[in-house]
């Protein structure tokens, strides 16, 4: 992968025509080691959110070892890198034909459930193994998540602790899980998953081998700022502390956007401007779907080609149309620029390393794969905040 020190200097080299990604690994070693210094158990990278062969490297290259995988292609992402990292099929609605693949072909021995329907197909595609890790999926709330994942995924309480019953009889550990959605923006939202699963706890008197807290760990956006990630990890781990077990099963979580968001960031230009409406060569059926569909704002910036170039001091709030023919491939925004830009100008949209990537389409004949590597900092970072914290602390 080609490598520049900086967006500025890959625009005045490339100067390309079309969208260009860019991935920071320091970015991704940063977030992977304040996660592993930080969180109290062991973290399952969500493969969903980034499988570029470059963020899977650099991952492995961190420390991180487990995954969290939804599919056999993730599996095989995972495994391109590293045999002997271990992958846990956390999807909690698989095929048949997945499981079995997923067990046989490459020893994954860890599978999440939600129903007993899904069990039964975890048991008969795997021959009644007896060296299965089953985690049953608890339902809990998502009210402080920018995206809900509890109305699709999740066994409500009365029905999670028949199954963790049911389960017990099947698998050689067993787990309970919850996710508190993507983008949690209060760390209240892990007490009350926890909670829930103290409660289970309590009434069918099984400590779980395993406690995984899912993911739903926050970036920064310019309208989206969480509180520190200290605060999210102390949450937990008082939480884990109230349910007041003799001894505590091995907790887990499933970080994506928290671990790699920060590390992307998407390059486009602008091909006409109307007023405060800026059409440019990238959208919704790009790199860009999480600022239509969720109306994610990312940051941006007009990157400044050369010294003579003069960017005008005020600023302006701009929605985005993307090149494809279709009305839906907007973005509301507002992106903040200066108010003197134009066609051909080039804007930097960070904090795409989350799903960036992985919602492209060729939708309309408009697909770009120019990736490269860049040595500058992000245009925004929890773990610059993180760390300049930790230096006024000292």
């Amino acid at each position: 992968m080609q490598k520049f020190t900086s967006v500025e200097n890959l625009i005045n080299q490339l100067k390309p025509d079309k969208p260009v990604y860019c991935i920071r690994k320091k970015s991704i070693l940063s977030a992977s080691k304040f996660f592993q210094k930080k969180f109290p158990g062991k973290i399952l990278y969500a493969v969903k959110t980034n499988p570029h062969p470059e963020v899977i490297k650099t991952l492995v290259k961190s420390g991180i070892s487990e995954f969290d995988v939804a599919s056999i292609s993730e599996i095989k992402s995972v495994r391109k890198f590293s045999q002997s990292a271990k992958c846990s099929f956390m999807h909690t609605v698989k095929s048949r034909e997945d499981v079995q693949e997923a067990y046989f072909k490459y020893g994954v021995k860890t599978f999440a459930l939600d129903t007993k329907d899904e069990l039964i197909k975890i048991i008969e595609s795997t021959n009644n193994a007896k060296d299965l890790k089953i985690f049953v999926r608890v339902a809990v709330s998502n009210e402080h998540a920018e995206i809900d994942l509890s109305k699709k995924f999740g066994a409500i309480n009365s029905e999670a602790s028949g199954l963790l019953r049911l389960t017990k009889q099947y698998a050689n550990k067993i787990g309970l899980s919850f996710h508190v959605g993507s983008q949690c923006m209060h760390p209240i939202s892990y007490t009350k998953g926890i909670a829930e699963i103290g409660n289970i706890i309590k009434k069918t008197k099984i400590i779980p081998d395993y406690i995984n807290v899912g993911g739903g760990f926050p970036t920064i956006y310019p309208d989206l700022v969480p509180q520190s990630l200290d605060n999210y990890f102390e949450e937990i781990k008082l939480s884990l502390l109230n349910l007041k077990l003799n001894i505590l099963p091995e907790i887990l979580c499933e970080p994506g956007r928290a671990l790699v968001a920060e590390s992307g960031s998407t390059i486009v230009r602008v091909n006409l401007r109307k007023k405060q409406k800026l059409y440019i060569n990238d959208g919704t059926y790009g790199t860009l779907f999480d600022a239509g569909t969720p109306n994610i704002v990312f940051p941006s910036k007009l990157i400044k080609e050369s010294s003579n170039k003069i960017i005008s001091k005020k600023l302006t709030a701009f929605d985005f149309y993307g090149p494809t023919c279709d009305s839906m491939d907007y973005m509301k925004g507002p992106f903040i620029l200066p108010n003197n830009i134009k066609e051909n100008d080039y804007i930097e949209l960070g904090q795409l390393g989350a799903y960036g990537l992985t919602f492209r389409t060729e939708f309309n004949g408009f697909f770009s794969n120019e990736i490269y590597e860049v040595e500058d900092n992000p245009i925004m970072s929890l773990y610059e905040k993180e760390a300049n914290k930790a230096i006024l602390v000292a």
